[in-house]
C-alpha cells in the first residue's frame, strides 16, 4: 500500500517556484566561488593551486623523494585523479608536466625523466612513457607536514585526507609565480629570485612598516626561467609592485659567445670574414615558443616586411642559439635589432596581477609589502604550530622516560611482579606511582630492550627533553624569539639558493633600455629603382628600373602623360593638388606598369574638383616654393609636407577661387625669386624676402591690376635667369643681365626679356 502511494506522487510537486534570475545568480555564484577558491587562484602561503598541491602530495605518498627511484607518470596521475582530484587525466598530466619544465618554472618542483616537452612548443610524451619524482625544492616546500603544522582536510569522497596547504619555508608564490583565469578575476605572477625574496622578507621581518622604496632596493624584480631582459625603468617596476598591478617589457638577449670583442659579445654580433656579420640570440622572452618565433621571423622575410634581414637559422642544442643574417654588411646592427624587437616576439609584455588567496581564502590584489607581511605571518603561525606539536611529543616522551627510569631502578621487582601477578598493571601503578601509559609502555617492552635501560642514558635523554621543552616554551611566549628563529631559517634557505649557486644565480637582467634607434618603416623596404608615371586623368603606376623619361607610355583613350620621374622603392612621392593639399605615396606601393595603373584617388582622398599640379620625390630637409594664382606664396620645408593619412595635409590656404599654381624645388645655391604674371610682367627679388611657413597664404610676391600669377621659380642671380625655349630642340636660354628686373617683393614688375616664352612659364 505504501508503495502504491509513493508511486502516485506527482514528480512536479518537488519543483520549487522561484524567479529564474535569482536561481541562476545563486548557482552561478556558487560556481564562481568554487572556480576562484578551488581552481584558479594560488594560496599566498604556499603559492599552489589545488591541482599542484594534490600532485605533489600524491608523489610524496608514493615515496618519490629526490633520492628514490622514478615512477611512471601514469601512476602519479592515476593516484591524483582517483584519490584527490576528480578531473580529467589530461589536465592533471599537463599540470604535472609544467611543474617539471625548467623553462616554465624558475625552480622546478618535479624532476622528469623522458620527454616533458621543450621550449620549441612541442608537447610532452604520453604519461605512460615518462617518469617523475620530486625535486629538492618540492621537499623543502612540504617540509613539516608530519609535525602538526597544517590542517588536514577530507578528500572529495571522504576516504583520504590531504593537507590544506604546504608548510615549507620555500617562498613558492613569488619564486615560481602563478597564472590563472577565474570568474571575474585573474592572476598573473612572474617568477623571482629566492635570494632577493628572502632579503625583502628579512627586511619586512625586522620592520613591518618598511617603505616600499627600500624593499625595491633589495627586491629587483622578475627573474624568469628563460632569462632575457626586463627593460622598463626602475620607477615603472616599483609602481607595479606597489599596487600589485602593472606590466613589464621583456626582451630577448642578444649574446654571441663566439665573438672576440666583449662589446660585440654583449651586443650579439659575430664578425665573419670579408666584413660580414650576424646577430645571435641566446635567450628568448618567457613563455615565447622558440619554434613559433622562428616561423614568425621566416614569415616576415617571405612577406618582405623585413628586407634588411636575409635569413634566420636555429642552431640551438641544449642552449638557445638563433642566428639572424642581415641582407648586407652595410645594415646597421642596431636597426636590425630594434626592428626585430618591434616586429617579432623577441619583445613581449608580461602583465603583473598579484591576485592571491589570503589565509582566510579571500581573493585580493596585494602589493609586495602586504604580500610579504601575510606570508611571514603564515610562517610564524606554522612555527608556533610546529612548536606546540613538538611540546606534545616531548610531554609524551618524558612520561615514558620517567617510567623507564623507575623500571630501571626497580628492575628485579618489576620482573618479579610481571612473573608472579596475574594483573601486574595495577600492582605496578600502586607500588611505584606510575601512570597507566607508563606501565603499559614497560609491559610492552621486549626483553632485548632491557639492555637499553641504562640510567645515565635515560637521565641524559630526560635532561635534553626538558631543555628542549623549556626552549620551546620560551619560543612560544616570545614573538621576538619567533622572529629570530624565522630569520635564522630564512638565512639558511638563502644560503642554499644563493646568487652564487647554479640554481640561485639570477638569470634575467633588469636594466632600462637605452634610447632606441628611430624606427623608420622606409628602412624596411628593399631598395630598387622605379620610374613613376602619372597621367593627366590621375592614373598612376610604377615601372621597374630607371627608364628614359621621354619614353612613350600607353594611356587610356583620351588620357596622356602628366608627370614622369625617377625614384627608389624606398622613396616617398609628394603629390600637390591645386586646392593647396599635399598627399604622400610610398613608391613601393605603386601598381605595376604592365597595365594603365590605378587611379590615384583610390590611394588618397583627393577632392573630385581638384587637379594634381606637382609630383616629386620627397627629399629630406629640402625646401619648395609654393605660389598661388593670387600672386601670394611662401617657402615650405619638405619634411613638413609629408602626410601619414589618406586625407593628406592642407598646406596652402586659398581664397576667392584661387589655385595653387607653382610647386618648385628651391636649390641650396639659389638666392633669388622670379615671378611672372598673366600680364607678362616679371619681377625678381631676393630669396630672403620669401618667408618659410608650415601652412598659410604666404605673402604677396607680385601685384596685379588684372589677372593673376602665371609662374614662379628660384635661381642664382650670378648665373642669370634661364627658361626653356619652345619647339623640338628644347633649348634653354639664359638672361645674365637680370639686375634691371630686380625690385622689392610685391612690385608690379616690367615686361620680360626678349625671347621669353609666350606661355609665360619658365618651362613648357
Amino acid at each position: 500500500m505504501a508503495d502504491t502511494i509513493e508511486a502516485e506522487k506527482d514528480p512536479f510537486d518537488a519543483i520549487v517556484d522561484a524567479p529564474f534570475d535569482s536561481a541562476l545568480s545563486e548557482r552561478y555564484l556558487v560556481y564562481a566561488l568554487s572556480t576562484i577558491t578551488a581552481r584558479s587562484l594560488p594560496d599566498l602561503r604556499d603559492g599552489l593551486k589545488p591541482v599542484h598541491r594534490r600532485l605533489l602530495w600524491a608523489m610524496r605518498q608514493l615515496r618519490l623523494a629526490p633520492t628514490d627511484a622514478f615512477k611512471k607518470s601514469a601512476r602519479v596521475v592515476g593516484d591524483v585523479i582517483g584519490k584527490y582530484h576528480p578531473h580529467g587525466d589530461a589536465s592533471v598530466y599537463d599540470a604535472m608536466v609544467r611543474l617539471a619544465q625548467d623553462f616554465a618554472l624558475r625552480y622546478p618542483l618535479v624532476e622528469g625523466q623522458g620527454n616533458f616537452g621543450n621550449i620549441d612548443g612541442d608537447n610532452a610524451a604520453a604519461y605512460r612513457y615518462t617518469e617523475a619524482r620530486l625535486t629538492r625544492t618540492a621537499v623543502l616546500l612540504m617540509q613539516g607536514l608530519d609535525e602538526g603544522t597544517v590542517n588536514f582536510i577530507p578528500t572529495y569522497n571522504g576516504e583520504e585526507e590531504e593537507p590544506e596547504i604546504f608548510p615549507g619555508l620555500f617562498p613558492n608564490l613569488l619564486a615560481n609565480g602563478a597564472s590563472g583565469i577565474a570568474v571575474g578575476m585573474a592572476t598573473n605572477i612572474p617568477s623571482h629570485n629566492v635570494s632577493e625574496i628572502v632579503d625583502a622578507a628579512l627586511e619586512v621581518l625586522d620592520n613591518p612598516a618598511v617603505e616600499h622604496a627600500r624593499l625595491m632596493e633589495l627586491f629587483k624584480g622578475p627573474d624568469f626561467a628563460t632569462g632575457g631582459l626586463v627593460v622598463d625603468s626602475a620607477e615603472t617596476i616599483s609602481a607595479a609592485y606597489e599596487s600589485g598591478r602593472g606590466s613589464f617589457r621583456m626582451r630577448a638577449r642578444f649574446f654571441a659567445a663566439e665573438a672576440k670583442d666583449q662589446v660585440d659579445r654583449e651586443a650579439g654580433i659575430e664578425r665573419l670574414g670579408g666584413g660580414q656579420w650576424q646577430l645571435v640570440v641566446s635567450e628568448i622572452p618567457y613563455q615565447v615558443q622558440k619554434g613559433k618565433l622562428i616561423e614568425q621571423v621566416a614569415q616576415l622575410i617571405a612577406d618582405r616586411k623585413l628586407p634588411i634581414l636575409e635569413d634566420v637559422r636555429d642552431e640551438s642544442d641544449e642552449a638557445i642559439r638563433i642566428v639572424f643574417v642581415p641582407r648586407s654588411r652595410n645594415v646597421d646592427p642596431e636597426l636590425l635589432r630594434e626592428s626585430l624587437y618591434k616586429l617579432t616576439d623577441l619583445e613581449t609584455r608580461f602583465g603583473l596581477n598579484l591576485n592571491v588567496l589570503d589565509a582566510t581564502r579571500t581573493p585580493m590584489v596585494m602589493g609586495l609589502g602586504e604580500l610579504l607581511r601575510n606570508w611571514i605571518a603564515s610562517q610564524i603561525d606554522i612555527l608556533q604550530r610546529r612548536s606546540r606539536h613538538r611540546l606534545e611529543q616531548i610531554a609524551k616522551r618524558l612520561e615514558f622516560v620517567e617510567g623507564y627510569i623507575v623500571a630501571y631502578l626497580n628492575l628485579d621487582r618489576v620482573i618479579e611482579i610481571i612473573r608472579t601477578e596475574d594483573e601486574p598493571k595495577p600492582v605496578m601503578m600502586a607500588e611505584f606511582g606510575l601512570t597507566d601509559r607508563q606501565v603499559e609502555a614497560i609491559l610492552n617492552m621486549r626483553l632485548r630492550s632491557l639492555r637499553k635501560l641504562e640510567e645515565m642514558e635515560l637521565r641524559g635523554e630526560r635532561d635534553a627533553l626538558l631543555k628542549e621543552q623549556a626552549d620551546l616554551e620560551k619560543l612560544l611566549g616570545s614573538p621576538a624569539r619567533q622572529r629570530t628563529r624565522l630569520r635564522r631559517d630564512l638565512e639558511a634557505l638563502k644560503k642554499e639558493y644563493g646568487l652564487d649557486t647554479r640554481l640561485g644565480a639570477r638569470r634575467t637582467t633588469i636594466a632600462e633600455a637605452a634610447p632606441t634607434v628611430e624606427y623608420d618603416p622606409q628602412a624596411m623596404i628593399e631598395k630598387a629603382p622605379v620610374t613613376v608615371i602619372l597621367s593627366e586623368r590621375g592614373w598612376i603606376r610604377g615601372a621597374s628600373g630607371h627608364l628614359p623619361l621621354d619614353q612613350e607610355w600607353k594611356y587610356k583613350e583620351g588620357d596622356g602623360p602628366a608627370f614622369v620621374l625617377h625614384a627608389q622603392t624606398t622613396d616617398r612621392i609628394l603629390l600637390a593638388a591645386d586646392d593647396g593639399r599635399f598627399f604622400t605615396l610610398g613608391a613601393d606601393k605603386l601598381p605595376g606598369a604592365r597595365g594603365f595603373g590605378e587611379p590615384v584617388r583610390t590611394m588618397v582622398d583627393i577632392d573630385p574638383d581638384a587637379t594634381i599640379v606637382a609630383a616629386m620625390v620627397h627629399k629630406p630637409r629640402g625646401q619648395l616654393l609654393l605660389a598661388a594664382t593670387s600672386g601670394k606664396g611662401f617657402a615650405a620645408v619638405t619634411d613638413e609636407l609629408l602626410a601619414e593619412t589618406r586625407k593628406g595635409r592642407q598646406v596652402v590656404n586659398l581664397k576667392d577661387g584661387n589655385k595653387l599654381a607653382t610647386v618648385r624645388e628651391i636649390a641650396p645655391v639659389h638666392d633669388h625669386v622670379a615671378v611672372v604674371g598673366d600680364n607678362r610682367k616679371l619681377v625678381v627679388f631676393h630669396l630672403e624676402e620669401l618667408p618659410i611657413l608650415g601652412r598659410g597664404q604666404g605673402v604677396t610676391l607680385q601685384r596685379y591690376r588684372d589677372g593673376g600669377m602665371s609662374d614662379a621659380t628660384t635661381f642664382t642671380l650670378a648665373d642669370g635667369l634661364s627658361w626653356t625655349m619652345g619647339g623640338e630642340t628644347g633649348r634653354t636660354r639664359t638672361e645674365n643681365d637680370i639686375w634691371q628686373w630686380k625690385v622689392a617683393r610685391g612690385a608690379a614688375g616690367r615686361m620680360p626679356p626678349t625671347g621669353f616664352p609666350k606661355t609665360n612659364r619658365f618651362d613648357p
